[in-house]
């Protein structure tokens, strides 16, 4: 396959007119063209497109369902306690469903892969599946399904809380000891070698709420290769109640027990002190922040002018994906800023463009976090990539440079033409190609679980 880019943001820059050929899922040429061939796909704008590197996709069925103040102070804990009554209820048959529309969304988005930090593992009360990777197994399929490029992420969750208190309720659909654990890496392990080769496998500890220091430095050794995940000081509560406990705040304790480097991803991260932010910035691992949920569920915002001013590398996540967007998790970053800084352009490199700073840094951020060759149009890279129609109203005044402000600050997804996931074209003329499929089985799955939950 080649595509025909009018307008294309290479690794060197801004370039017109060129043609990449697509090999086997990569970019294996680079060339200029006059013209478009007769068996090009020609676009207007081409980007390299971003990976999202935080999701929970069966949360997507819970948009709007949570947001009603009954409980007098309404917090992450609270919204938790309706996730866990939410999720007794779903069926591999659901999770599958609603995965499939997720990822759909994700790429109609701009997002050509995903990180699914996979926690929801057993049936209701913690019954185990004849296969103990069934409920992943419906996540490859989905991935599969849609086409967007995916890393796996088993989730290790064998606690409560802090302390190792014993799982509650709706948690028993998440527990596993280290042993079952195992059990399900070497199953997703199999799996994966029947998905398309741009599949990742890594492991998430859930959080230090949900395991122990025992298990964390044991999994991590188990397996010493792939991304490795982590939920962090998203909460004060949780930073609070980790002191009491370990001695020390999160992230503070993180860094001193463990060799944090580039396989890592600290999600949220988002209550950390200026010397924790620098030795998390300076140990070369990537903090996943996923914006729109962050602000959903109060949880503060991130240290980032600290953060990026001693090299720290980012991504972009969608975490409970009530709102999937990769422009919007992009704006939402830095008005979080610019509000709590009571200042304008917070995260702009000096004297450059605010979306072009964003958007690169979270491409090569996500990138890493991954383990997956994109984050930047270059020959060798899978070709996940993102084109704009630049002659839209929003974008069509703007000059390069500016585009990508175009497309965060004033824009949304329906600039969006084109998203392809290592090569596979899924999004055309700013639609899934399977997308009437795929939303009219995601509605079935929604009014069957109205049904169960009222």
């Amino acid at each position: 396959m080649r595509v025909f880019a009018k307008r294309a943001c290479l690794e060197s820059g801004w370039a017109r007119d060129v043609s990449l050929t697509l090999t086997g899922g990569r970019i294996t040429a680079i060339t200029p063209s006059d013209r478009a061939a007769p068996d090009d796909v020609t676009v207007d704008t081409l980007l390299p497109a971003l990976s999202n590197l935080h999701s929970h996709s069966f949360q997507r069925a819970m948009a709007g369902m949570t947001e009603f103040r009954k409980q007098g102070r309404e917090n992450f804990w609270t919204w938790r306690r309706l996730m866990y009554q939410f999720l007794d209820h779903l069926t591999p048959e659901d999770v599958g469903a609603i995965a499939r529309f997720a990822f759909m969304e994700m790429q109609e988005a701009g997002y050509a892969a995903v990180a699914e930090f996979h926690y929801l593992h057993h049936a209701a009360g913690g019954q185990v599946y004849e296969d103990p990777a069934e409920l992943s197994g419906h996540i490859m399929q989905a991935a599969t399904d849609t086409g967007i490029g995916l890393t796996h992420l088993p989730v290790l969750y064998t606690y409560d809380d802090i302390g190792q208190k014993p799982l509650a309720g709706g948690q028993h659909r998440f527990g596993h000891t280290r042993d079952a654990f195992d059990q399900l890496m070497t199953r997703c392990k199999t799996m994966v070698t029947n998905m398309p080769a741009d599949t990742g496998l890594g492991i998430a500890p859930h959080s230090l709420r949900a395991t122990s220091p025992e298990d964390l430095a044991a999994v991590v050794s188990d397996y010493p290769d792939g991304p490795i995940h982590l939920h962090i000081a998203e909460q004060t509560k949780e930073v609070e109640d980790v002191k009491s406990v370990l001695g020390a705040r999160p992230v503070e304790w993180l860094m001193d027990a463990a060799a944090v480097d580039t396989r890592w991803c600290l999600i949220h991260a988002t209550h950390m002190t200026d010397a924790e932010t620098r030795a998390v910035a300076e140990s070369g691992a990537a903090v996943g922040l996923c914006s729109v949920t962050e602000a959903n569920l109060g949880d503060g915002i991130f240290n980032a002018p600290v953060y990026l001013q001693h090299g720290g590398r980012f991504g972009m996540g969608t975490d409970s994906n009530i709102n999937i967007s990769a422009a919007e998790e992009l704006r939402m970053l830095e008005y979080s800023q610019r509000l709590h800084h009571r200042q304008r352009n917070v995260l702009a490199a000096e004297n450059g463009a605010t979306g072009e700073t964003l958007y690169h840094a979270a491409a090569k951020g996500a990138a890493q976090s991954l383990g997956r060759d994109t984050g930047a149009l270059k020959v060798g890279n899978w070709a996940d990539m993102m084109a704009l129609n630049s002659a839209a109203p929003t974008l069509c005044g703007l000059t390069d440079a500016q585009l990508l402000d175009g497309f965060i600050f004033a824009g949304n997804q329906r600039l969006i033409t084109d998203v392809w996931s290592a090569g596979r074209h899924r999004v055309q003329e700013g639609r899934h190609v399977a997308q009437d499929e795929i939303v009219a089985q995601y509605r079935r799955t929604l009014q069957n679980l109205m049904k169960k939950i009222d």
